[in-house]
């Protein structure tokens, strides 16, 4: 198999998750999804651009769109669930001409609104497929047990997402297991986990993000699995600001869902970038696949 589709990486990509992005790019170009750049791609908003001005934040988001329609292309996929409501929410609102037409004012050209934003992980499923994925499988995780993480809006709303069930996804477990990996029911799978909130008011992020490492630890995972930036962020880095608030002393390993696949599929270690996470799944890998307690 061999398709193409826009990339958009996003700025984490680029900075804070830049091992999200190089176990992206080395695991679709391993299943033969080549990931084309937007060239000259900006910043989509993400989080503040709305609360400030609506129609700035659609601007943001649908000048790299039309830059996609440039490169001949209809779709976009991206790693980053913020980046993608971003990038969906500024389709939805310009199909009002009323609104259309104020972003159009900001842009130097007009947006076609034909481009569609699809998440990497709907990509995976839809592009590439579950069989394809298996066949790549050259370590299979058996022994591993993971809780799989959606966080609040990768397929919420439903309406706007179009993508997954909003309450119980499946995409992310379908693809560990098609891994060998233990899939455990994970009944926090879209709870949120404090978002941006960890910066103005860590105590709200160590209690939510406390309550889903709580929950993993009492389904019997080894490691969480996340397709989110700032999920990763809380979960991982913020770990020890959870201890201290919640006086527990979690040890859990959060990697991104592609790293887990880059390790299944011998993806080289500099590009899955275990190193750059606080809490290195090396070590509970390696028990694991050896099949020692």
């Amino acid at each position: 198999m061999s398709e193409a589709i826009a990339y958009y990486p996003g700025c984490s990509g680029l900075g804070t998750s830049k091992e999200y992005d190089t176990s992206t790019r080395a695991v679709c170009a391993a299943l033969g999804l080549s990931l084309v750049d937007i060239p000259d791609w900006s910043c989509c908003g993400s989080t503040p651009a709305h609360t400030k001005d609506h129609t700035l934040s659609a601007a943001l988001s649908a000048r790299n769109l039309q830059l996609v329609a440039n490169m001949g292309m209809t779709a976009a996929a991206t790693p980053c669930p913020s980046c993608l409501t971003n990038l969906r929410t500024a389709n939805h609102r310009i199909e009002a001409a009323p609104f259309k037409a104020k972003v159009d004012k900001l842009l130097d050209e007009p947006y076609g609104g034909d481009v569609n934003a699809i998440s990497v992980l709907q990509a995976l499923v839809e592009n590439v497929g579950l069989d394809t994925i298996k066949a790549a499988v050259r370590t299979p995780l058996k022994g591993l047990k993971v809780a799989c993480y959606y966080g609040c809006i990768m397929n919420r709303p439903p309406e706007l997402m179009a993508f997954d069930d909003c309450e119980n996804p499946m995409a992310m477990d379908n693809i560990l297991a098609a891994l060998g990996a233990e899939v455990v029911p994970f009944p926090l799978k879209v709870e949120c986990c404090g978002a941006s909130y960890g910066i103005p008011r860590p105590d709200v992020t160590a209690k939510l993000s406390g309550k889903l490492l709580e929950a993993a630890v009492g389904v019997g995972a080894d490691m969480v699995a996340v397709a989110c930036p700032l999920c990763q962020m809380n979960l991982d880095l913020r770990q020890s600001q959870v201890n201290r608030a919640m006086g527990t002393n979690y040890r859990i390993p959060v990697p991104y869902f592609t790293q887990l696949m880059g390790v299944a599929m011998n993806i080289a270690d500099t590009e899955i970038g275990f190193g750059k996470l606080n809490v290195d799944p090396r070590p509970v890998l390696s028990r694991a696949l050896s099949g020692a307690d």
